[in-house]
């Protein structure tokens, strides 16, 4: 879903920059704020930003422009909420910006806005909506799923945004709508696979970490 350099208007660059810009600022504060009163979670930081940087590095070509790939923010999301999750994203998607040229500096608000914001947003809310009713790994998979599927929406209405089909809402809809099937090819199975990952994960750090035991049962 990284859009790639230079591919946004000015404009558009600035705007997703100016939407991101606020939510990565609290995202660092809450992380300090973390670990100061818990220090010993920075480990599970660490995983969490890594899983992020290797899944949503494992790119295939999409929509012009942009490309297909997992996002990796379901484990950070169910462990840490959305706040941190977008300044996770955020370090990622810079990185992956300057040495493996995915994504863009133009671009990095779109993405982080996208990939690190409100997809994690949508997957928390579905996290938070069957946490309890379900078991860990379910739960997480639900959240993983639902949070890249998000990304890809908010993606499609950001290149329609920025190239509509035809002048006013009705153009942005329907440039969005071209955008989100094509996505949905290689996303939904992608978004099916990348849950069943993060599940696994989850399961993993929960029997043999007792502090995942903590945070998902808080």
């Amino acid at each position: 879903m990284h859009i790639a350099e230079g591919f946004l208007p000015l404009e558009w660059a600035l705007a997703w920059y100016a939407i991101a810009m606020p939510i990565i600022v609290y995202g660092a504060y809450k992380v300090k704020k973390l670990l100061e009163e818990k220090p010993e979670m920075k480990s599970l930081i660490a995983v969490a930003g890594g899983f992020i940087f290797v899944l949503s590095a494992l790119k295939i070509p999409s929509v012009t422009g942009s490309c297909s790939h997992p996002t990796g923010t379901g484990i950070a999301v169910v462990l840490f909420g959305p706040a941190i999750t977008a300044f996770l994203s955020t370090i990622v998607l810079l990185y992956q910006a300057l040495l493996l040229a995915h994504g863009g500096i133009t671009t990095l608000g779109a993405n982080v806005t996208s990939m690190g914001i409100v997809g994690p947003f949508f997957g928390w809310l579905a996290y938070k909506a069957v946490k309890g009713k379900v078991d860990l790994k379910i739960a997480t998979f639900i959240a993983a799923a639902v949070a890249d599927w998000a990304t890809y929406v908010v993606t499609s209405f950001q290149l329609a945004l920025a190239f509509p089909a035809g002048a006013g809402v009705e153009g942005v809809l329907s440039s969005a709508t071209k955008f989100m099937a094509i996505f949905a090819v290689t996303q939904v199975p992608l978004a099916i696979i990348e849950g069943t990952v993060a599940a696994l994960l989850i399961g993993y750090l929960a029997s043999v970490k007792l502090l995942v035991k903590e945070e998902v049962t808080a």
